[in-house]
């Protein structure tokens, strides 16, 4: 069942030279219980569209158009006191450096009792009691003391699970984990990855991640979606699409992915276009090997490869 469904969304940025789309009919769904994984370079557009879903854009970005649903209502229509009221408490955000998004003078308590607090209208014993199991579920030893802790008192690990503490203790139905793992080693990368997986499972909870790691995605991830230049180009259930990959961008990804040792590994060619390139066509087409006339000449719809496997790609028309 959908918890949240983008249907077909489009924004673009307000430039010296004027408006330059940079999301292209963006939709996708989320579902309880399960991890839906937007892929893609960077600047493709994944942390733009994850964070339409909460309506947190720069004052430059304009939604042109689509519908983002939530609970049969559209989260971009909604005023701003309602908006204020999904933000943390239904939907929360993993941000991606947790370094930096816990704030230095206050105590990881503190933090977690303001949220409390704000989402939940809890005070005093109540409130700490909740903040204690918070920081339990997401296994940070000795919580009660570990309350009392400033944010350069824990590792980039511990940050981390203090922020999901945090989306826990409001009982958040939605978590947006933007690069969770970026500014972590491998142990812990694992470690916070099994822990979303467990919250995943136990408290029913959607989650979209955003990463450029395809091998995360493989692990961990129940359904894929792959973003170039603005665009989703190809979206499955995960086993589905690391078994039979369709787009010509996505097999490249695959590619590029090390596998035996002493293989040469294959780049994609050129770069990725910028917001200010005007491209006719599929956006893909200067770089795909397999590029045809029509694809310099049409944008390509999306069509249906397997069951609930879509490419949007001539080749599969």
């Amino acid at each position: 069942m959908a918890i949240i469904e983008v249907n077909n969304l489009n924004l673009g940025f307000e430039c010296e030279c004027g408006l330059r789309q940079a999301l292209f009919d963006v939709s996708f769904r989320l579902e309880k219980g399960k991890m839906h994984a937007l892929v893609g370079e960077s600047g493709c557009g994944k942390t733009i569209s994850a964070m339409s879903i909460l309506k947190l854009l720069p004052k430059t970005a304009k939604i042109l158009s689509g519908q983002i649903y939530y609970d049969d209502k559209d989260i971009l229509n909604l005023p701003q006191r309602e908006l204020q009221k999904l933000r943390g408490a239904k939907i929360a955000l993993i941000p991606q450096d947790p370094m930096t998004s816990l704030n230095p003078l206050y105590t990881i308590g503190d933090q977690l009792l303001e949220v409390i607090k704000i989402h939940q209208g809890l005070q005093g014993a109540e409130a700490y009691k909740k903040a204690v199991e918070a920081l339990e579920m997401v296994q940070i030893p000795c919580a009660d003391e570990r309350m009392k802790s400033y944010p350069h008192e824990f590792s980039g690990g511990m940050k981390q699970r203090a922020i999901i503490a945090m989306a826990l203790a409001c009982k958040a139905e939605i978590l947006i984990a933007d690069e969770p793992t970026t500014a972590l080693d491998v142990t812990i990368q694992a470690q916070i990855m099994n822990l979303l997986n467990d919250i995943k499972t136990r408290m029913n909870t959607a989650i979209l991640l955003i990463t450029h790691d395809l091998a995360l995605v493989s692990e961990n991830a129940d359904y894929v979606s792959v973003m170039y230049a603005g665009r989703i180009v190809e979206s499955a259930k995960a086993d589905e699409f690391f078994k039979h990959p369709k787009h010509p961008y996505t097999l490249a990804l695959l590619r590029s992915l090390p596998s035996k040792r002493g293989e040469k590994l294959l780049a994609i060619s050129g770069q990725p276009p910028s917001i200010q390139q005007a491209i006719s066509g599929c956006r893909f087409h200067p770089r795909c090997d397999k590029c045809m006339d029509i694809c310099i000449k049409q944008l390509p719809e999306s069509y249906e490869v397997g069951r609930e496997h879509f490419c949007v790609c001539f080749l599969h028309k």
